[in-house]
């Protein structure tokens, strides 16, 4: 290569150099929860009409079972077993999200890390490595662009998805700085993602996150045995930014600026209700004016929503669908539904995606009293400010943010998700081992989330 090195050669020699016992003890902490949060979404989706589509995909195309499907009695290549999980995990919108960017990285980093390691019979510490450096790389590729993807109509993870998966399948099989250069290089020329399923509720924001889980233990593998990629695909004149973004300007240089001492993947926020992430907030304030103030719903003459305009079309337009969401995907991305559905029953689990509850007429006649109010002020992170003018005219106001890292929550969660398919009892043990183990290692993670159910649909 020519010239100075660009900043995918940067990203690809930290990457590949990074030791488990290098990543600091706060960083350290969080991979197992994200494996544990991961794990269970992948329960969750389990079942899913769309999971069931992806999995007989994956089994249609053969090959030898390296990777084990989690909650399966069955067994895939390592890249299609990633796809079906990297849909699992984000077909209920319930995985982590970074606040700067709205990307989600744990169903494609942990989903592509887990299988690849799996498949190259791995150590839990080049695991613990790989999931550290995606979080890592899907944190400044998605920081340097902001939301700007989005604006553009792209889905930002399917945009970074497939290049923090290549960093972490290269890292969990120990290639080298110029294998993991050109395996980064290759994913880029993957990257895409349309946010065209917003108009009709289409599966295609799922497949973003299988597809790049799947795209990045592509990518690895290729470079492994000698594919060139190219190392200007960040930063250079044709690379991803000036090609996606064209006539912006963002701040590349934050890509590698502090690599390796400023840790920027531990800011991806834990999700503890199915929806759209900038949602959480709202339905905090909504559950804590309802406790503290005894609301019924009835008591509810207005919900007023203070949001970012950037939020507006995600989870408030067009307002007639919000208000009574025709489909899961609607209602997860629906400010008003979710909203009234925490005044009503004083809580948002899956179950608020059925259709017995979409279709419920108090719950779209409350929804119909939610309304927003654009505010510039708001949408520096995943911050919220509900106000309630109640039927006796009291005016009860509470403000969220995003919420921290709470490992008790993340387990109760998977427990929340996996029971149904492990039964309970092995669902608390599988979350204790995972959070027990120094490191995360991929045949003995396999080995607790493993079932007797049947491999097909």
């Amino acid at each position: 290569m020519r010239g100075a090195p660009s900043a995918l050669t940067e990203l690809a020699a930290w990457c590949a150099a990074l030791d488990w016992r290098a990543v600091p003890e706060a960083q350290r902490a969080l991979v197992p929860l994200r494996v544990l949060d991961t794990a269970g979404l992948v329960a969750a989706g389990s079942a899913t009409d769309a999971v069931c589509a992806a999995l007989g995909f994956a089994e249609s195309e053969g090959g030898a079972g390296a990777a084990a499907l989690w909650f399966r009695a069955a067994r895939l290549p390592a890249s299609r077993a990633a796809l079906v999980h990297g849909v699992a995990a984000h077909c209920r919108d319930f995985d982590d999200t970074f606040t700067d960017s709205v990307v989600h990285p744990g169903s494609v980093v942990v989903s592509a890390a887990l299988a690849a390691g799996e498949a190259a019979h791995a150590a839990g510490e080049d695991a613990g490595a790989a999931i550290a450096a995606g979080y890592e790389v899907a944190a400044r590729l998605g920081g340097a662009a902001g939301r700007r993807f989005h604006a553009r109509g792209l889905h930002a993870t399917g945009i970074v998805g497939p290049i923090a998966a290549a960093a972490a399948a290269a890292r969990v099989q120990r290639l080298s700085a110029a294998e993991t250069a050109s395996a980064i290089g290759l994913a880029a020329s993957m990257a895409g993602g349309l946010m065209a399923f917003q108009a009709d509720g289409a599966w295609s924001k799922w497949l973003h996150t299988g597809w790049a889980a799947q795209g990045g233990i592509a990518a690895a593998g290729l470079a492994a045995r000698g594919f060139r990629g190219p190392h200007a695909a960040l930063d250079g004149a044709a690379g991803l930014f000036a090609a996606l973004l064209h006539g912006e300007t963002p701040d590349l240089a934050a890509l590698t600026r502090g690599l390796g001492a400023e840790w920027r993947g531990g800011a991806a926020q834990f999700k503890y209700y199915p929806c759209a992430h900038v949602i959480q907030p709202y339905i905090d304030a909504a559950l804590a004016l309802r406790r503290e103030h005894a609301l019924a719903a009835d008591d509810v003459a207005e919900a007023r929503c203070a949001i970012a305009p950037w939020a507006v079309p995600i989870v408030c337009e067009p307002r007639a669908a919000r208000i009574a969401p025709a489909t899961e995907l609607d209602a997860i991305a629906s400010l008003p539904f979710m909203v009234a559905h925490a005044l009503a029953e004083g809580e948002v689990t899956l179950a608020a995606l059925s259709a017995e509850r979409r279709e419920r007429p108090g719950l779209r006649a409350l929804a119909a009293r939610v309304v927003h109010e654009p505010d510039a002020a708001m949408g520096r992170g995943f911050d919220a400010r509900l106000t309630i003018r109640t039927q006796s005219g009291a005016t009860l106001t509470a403000a969220a943010d995003s919420a921290a890292p709470d490992p008790g929550r993340v387990a109760a969660k998977f427990v929340a998700n996996a029971a149904p398919v492990l039964g309970t009892v092995r669902a608390r043990q599988a979350a204790e081992r995972i959070l027990a183990l120094r490191a995360p290692d991929p045949a003995a993670i396999a080995a607790l989330l493993r079932t007797n159910a049947p491999a097909s649909p």
